[in-house]
């Protein structure tokens, strides 16, 4: 039984494009990209989602992360590579940064 087992399986990884779909692999970028996941401050639907609430001057003030699920690709892109933002830097390529835009917007 296991030497069918084994030619079946080496067979079955050849047909095989991927071992993952791509929306899969940008799920995974979207939950940990780099350590910490946008889901975090984004939401699991990257509809936006409050992070904080603090106090200045005496008035409550929340920190919000805004959704990114309806922007543009080019307003996508330009805030993960914005270096002035408090978002973190992932060192992304650029296909993972389409990857997880076509994820977030679930554009193909």
């Amino acid at each position: 039984m296991r030497l069918i087992f084994v030619p079946l399986l080496l067979i079955s990884s050849l047909l095989a494009d991927d071992f993952i779909t791509r929306m899969e692999y940008a799920k995974l970028l979207y939950l940990n990209p780099r350590g910490i996941g946008c889901d975090k401050c984004h939401g699991s639907d990257a509809k936006g989602k409050v992070i904080a609430f603090y106090k200045q001057k005496g008035e409550t003030k929340r920190l919000a992360a805004p959704p990114i699920n309806n922007v543009t690709k080019d307003v996508f892109l330009k805030a993960l590579n914005n270096p002035k933002t408090i978002m973190p830097k992932y060192s992304l390529t650029d296909e993972e940064m389409q990857s997880l835009y076509e994820y977030v917007t679930k554009q193909p």
